[in-house]
């Protein structure tokens, strides 16, 4: 993957698209693409692009235009099915001058349009212009893998991978969005289009965008692609299950091999879990050289997976990476986490993540492929057994039996909230016959984190309803959504918030894209997800086991541990490693009471508060609330400090070294 930015003049009458400033806000994301840059300029657009090689090594530079330099494309990303799409597009007379997977998507518009997207398998954000129509196609992947971001300020619109190289502008107003903080305290990230950031948009998932400047003052976004699940329940004889089984095993087959495709070596990272452990079984299979996989260790039992790693290294003979992540480590890397994040954060499990893929990228490899997507597509977490058995619980509120289901989930926390059943009947039991809420089965969940509110500073809350994030959500809902089954609802509310807004991101392509490795998802392949959500019910969690049918089609090639174990979410040491000995110099400087005031995001006396808690812990024994009330105010803190106040995004593209691959200057060109 790479890095993209722009510029785009939305008034006749506005100056040159400026060449420097596309030239830094490419440097900005210097990390995402290591390996040169390039530029396009003409009256109207400047496109930048920061580049980081896996395909065609030589000529697969950027921005790419066809043979008559009519259209341009700025593109982050990779499109998997590129061969197949190039055999096509040559059989009905297009002619191709690279061997990138960039020029597809060139030939594709020319070919298809706007329809393009729809042959399109892969992850991606790209922005086309078409000079003759003076038109800019935007457009992003079904679950946004790759992140996509604009503004408008001046009569220019701004786009690029990454708010840091936005705001390179430093015209560009820099703020906290108070709905985009109020989401992210809510659903752990702001939903699409909303953005931590006030004025910055983001394109949402599964969408396209048309910008025609002969008539638009801003582009015009549809979305084309989001889950769709079947209506009502789909039932099937054993037959047609021993089929689904076997669909999916070649769905998942089929994903993972196409995401083998580079012209420079891939690796896995595993887990030890299920879904990690069926990607890299999947490849090892059919591999000649041993497979190359990476892991991160905890020192802490609660957190580690090292033995159920180690379980998986053997049965499947990978050659094998791993490294601790302890407390010091967390804390160490957490302001770079939280820079290359650009989000509140609710916990630091990114920071271990940072790590893994920066020994990923000193181990030689920039090209990994991960298990993300498993979970939400084939009803791995708890959330969904969770709302399975508090609908059973509703049935009978006043059954002494039924509650007792909820000690079977969340056996992997000390501090569960179904420690004991009591405490789970009135965590759990609030609300419990609404069942026909549209957000059931997320509401526990959204109700304990939109407690942290409560310490925001006034201004941050005002003019924003209690109400206000579940209410645009419930806007955005597809029109047969309360006919699907309440399975189907919790597994569309988790794709839709989490895992695009969050997992993704966040924890996700961020933290590999800081270290210059670009990440792949096999369980994100369309194929994948259509054959996941027309499965029935039954076959994703039969009662409450989950995952069912991945364990049936690939148990044949898993270690028998990793098949037995319980489902367990990776998860990192969250307040401890900023107590537990001592707290580094940047906590206790942006979580003073002057600089809480300074920022305006938080009270100062409520923080003060949790601060002395945790220092008088140790971080140990803190509840799930103040954990994540902690690393939300630490991270806002230090968003203030690095990206709204400035000096660190801007010294991001200071650096003016690197090649310049592509330097097309249609007004230099002109002039001269």
């Amino acid at each position: 993957m790479c890095g993209i930015a722009g510029l785009i003049n939305l008034r006749s009458d506005a100056p040159n698209p400026d060449r420097d400033l596309a030239l830094r806000m490419a440097r900005a994301l210097r990390h995402r693409g290591p390996d040169g840059f390039g530029i396009y300029r003409d009256r109207h657009v400047a496109l930048a692009h920061a580049r980081l090689s896996i395909i065609d090594l030589d000529g697969g530079w950027q921005p790419m235009a066809n043979a008559e330099e009519t259209l341009w494309v700025c593109f982050n990303g990779e499109i998997f099915n590129y061969i197949e799409l190039r055999e096509e597009l040559t059989a009905k007379g297009h002619h191709f001058r690279t061997k990138s997977d960039t020029e597809a998507l060139i030939h594709a518009y020319a070919e298809y349009g706007e329809a393009m997207v729809d042959r399109l398998n892969g992850q991606w954000a790209f922005v086309l212009w078409d000079v003759q129509r003076r038109r800019a196609f935007f457009s992003r992947d079904r679950v946004g893998i790759n992140p996509l971001f604009w503004t408008v300020h001046r009569g220019v619109l701004r786009f690029a991978s990454e708010v840091k190289s936005l705001f390179q502008d430093p015209t560009i107003p820099r703020a906290i969005s108070r709905d985009g903080l109020d989401e992210a305290l809510t659903f752990w990230a702001p939903v699409a289009p909303l953005t931590p950031y006030e004025g910055v948009q983001q394109i949402p998932p599964g969408s396209v965008a048309t910008l025609d400047l002969d008539r638009d003052v801003a582009p015009r976004v549809s979305i084309r692609f989001r889950p769709e699940f079947p209506v009502g329940r789909a039932r099937g004889s054993v037959d047609d299950e021993a089929a689904l089984v076997s669909s999916v095993r070649e769905a998942v087959r089929g994903g993972s091999t196409i995401r083998l495709r580079a012209d420079v070596p891939v690796g896995s990272y595993l887990s030890g879990g299920l879904d990690s452990t069926i990607v890299a079984a999947l490849i090892a299979s059919n591999r000649e050289v041993p497979l190359r996989t990476f892991s991160v260790e905890f020192a802490e039992r609660e957190f580690d997976e090292a033995e159920h790693q180690r379980d998986a290294v053997a049965h499947l003979g990978t050659s094998h990476a791993s490294i601790q992540c302890g407390d010091a480590d967390i804390a160490r890397v957490f302001p770079d986490v939280v820079y290359h994040a650009e989000a509140p954060l609710l916990r630091t499990a990114p920071a271990p993540l940072f790590i893994l893929a920066r020994l990923v990228r000193q181990s030689g490899y920039r090209v990994v492929l991960t298990g993300e997507g498993a979970d939400e597509f084939f009803a791995g977490y708890d959330i969904f057994r969770e709302d399975r058995v508090r609908r059973f619980w509703a049935r009978h509120p006043d059954s002494k039996l039924r509650p007792q289901l909820l000690l079977r989930l969340y056996p992997y926390l000390q501090r569960s909230p179904v420690a004991q059943v009591e405490m789970a009947k009135a965590f759990f039991g609030r609300n419990l016959a609404q069942t026909d809420d549209p957000f059931y089965s997320h509401r526990p969940r959204w109700d304990a984190t939109s407690r942290i509110k409560l310490m925001l500073d006034p201004a941050m809350r005002e003019g924003v309803a209690d109400t206000a994030a579940a209410d645009r959500l419930r806007e955005q809902l597809p029109a047969d959504f309360m006919r699907w089954t309440p399975l189907a609802r919790a597994q569309y509310l988790e794709i839709a918030t989490l895992l695009s807004g969050y997992l993704l991101s966040s924890q996700g392509e961020r933290m590999m894209m800081a270290n210059s490795v670009e990440g792949r998802f096999p369980f994100l392949d369309p194929n994948v997800m259509d054959v996941a959500d027309a499965l029935p019910d039954a076959l994703k969690l039969r009662t409450l086991d989950e995952k069912h049918v991945l364990k049936r089609a690939m148990g044949d090639l898993l270690p028998p541990g990793v098949l037995a174990r319980k489902k367990q979410p990776y998860r990192a040491p969250v307040v401890q490693p900023f107590f537990g000995g001592g707290s580094p110099d940047y906590v206790e400087t942006c979580l003073s009471p002057d600089a809480i005031k300074d920022a305006g995001i938080w009270q100062p006396q409520p923080v003060a508060s949790l601060v002395a808690k945790c220092r008088k812990t140790g971080g140990k024994s803190m509840s799930n609330t103040d954990d994540m009330a902690f690393c939300a105010i630490l991270s806002t803190q230090l968003m203030a400090r690095d990206i709204l106040q400035g000096a660190r995004v801007v010294s991001a593209a200071d650096d003016t070294s690197g090649r310049l691959g592509v330097d097309v200057d249609r007004l230099r060109d002109a002039a001269g």
